[in-house]
């Protein structure tokens, strides 16, 4: 059986079906890998792109509320989605919540990393665990005049960014909550465990393989459009497919394409387990301890972290997955309540 560990408000379990692994997904592989393959939801969203001072773009997926949801709701905040390595807006994750959120009356704006919304960046410079200068000048743009608060959710990959975004950004006053969903804390901590371990040692190909994939059709479209520069800039780097793991195409490529010493000053910088006494505001973080990408080990010591965070960690769930019988939603409403705990 699987029931919840939670610090945070007593009453953030209220009105919340207990999370419950079913039985036809046993274990944290299966889990994962239902969110994967399970059906996705159809959205009318607008595209809009925001052009970076740095001549790069990044494209944001928007989705207005239902107009015959909640329409009291006119100070309803602007919630904002990151997703996870290898993923997009389009991640069935992503457009299970703004399904949901629409649903409810509540505007969000899913964000396309560098490269992810379908056309290659212009620039050699890719997304990584780090990047919440990007998030940053995307919600600078994104908001303009507009005074409404906010409320941000990450992924993987994205609540990593996250965290470091609300540690950093002029911005954090305005967020009321925030929720992290399988959040790898300590970078080089997850990075090994996908290179030893049984079962993530899939995961850890899987994305390697994506990763050099996504990194010679970058090279070739440069060659296409006659990007010189940003094309000599990667070809400068060695080549990825000689990369055993991803500790190897941190080293080699990641870390300097983005301005990096190495893999491990890569780690060391941008892992979201040193700034969580910066994060003020009302946190969230949804965990399975079954995740075979994020082992439990990796998260900071929950008794030594700001009362604002609160931990919602599962026995199962697997990496965002959550799969529930007969509630397929079960995430998307976890974090929906949240929000409406902290007056969203």
């Amino acid at each position: 059986m699987s029931e919840s560990l939670s610090l945070g408000p007593s009453d953030l379990h209220q009105q919340l079906t207990p999370y419950r692994a079913p039985w036809w997904l046993p274990g944290g592989h299966l889990q994962t890998l239902w969110r994967k393959l399970g059906p996705v939801p159809e959205l009318a969203r607008q595209r809009q792109r925001i052009l970076l001072d740095d001549g790069d773009f990044i494209d944001v997926d928007r989705q207005m509320p239902n107009p015959q949801a909640r329409p009291e709701r006119r100070e309803a905040p602007l919630v904002f989605i990151i997703h996870g390595l290898g993923g997009c807006s389009a991640s069935p994750y992503v457009l299970a919540l703004q399904a949901q959120l629409a649903a409810a009356g509540y505007e969000s704006a899913a964000m396309n990393l560098r490269g992810c919304s379908g056309e290659p960046n212009r620039l050699a410079r890719s997304y990584h665990s780090g990047c919440s200068d990007d998030v940053e000048a995307v919600l600078q743009t994104l908001l303009g005049d507009d005074q409404r608060p906010l409320v941000t959710v990450g992924y993987s990959l994205g609540a990593n960014v996250l965290f470091r975004w609300l540690a950093e950004s002029t911005l954090q006053p305005r967020v009321r909550a925030a929720v992290a969903v399988s959040n790898p804390f300590s970078l080089a901590h997850c990075c090994d465990f996908m290179i030893s371990g049984r079962v993530s040692r899939y995961y850890g190909r899987y994305f390697l393989r994506r990763l050099v994939v996504a990194f010679e059709e970058k090279q070739r479209y440069f060659e296409r459009e006659g990007l010189l520069q940003s094309l000599a800039d990667m070809q400068a780097l060695e080549d990825p497919r000689r990369c055993r793991d991803l500790r190897e195409f941190d080293e080699r490529i990641t870390a300097p394409l983005n301005g990096f010493a190495g893999a491990q000053d890569y780690y060391d910088r941008c892992s979201s387990d040193r700034v969580l006494d910066a994060v003020t505001i009302p946190t969230l973080v949804i965990h399975g301890q079954n995740d075979p990408i994020i082992p439990l080990s990796g998260l900071p010591d929950r008794r030594r972290t700001p009362d604002n965070i609160h931990w919602d960690i599962h026995h199962g769930g697997g990496h965002v997955g959550f799969a529930v019988s007969g509630d397929k939603d079960w995430l998307e409403k976890r974090i929906l309540h949240y929000m409406q705990l902290n007056g969203c």
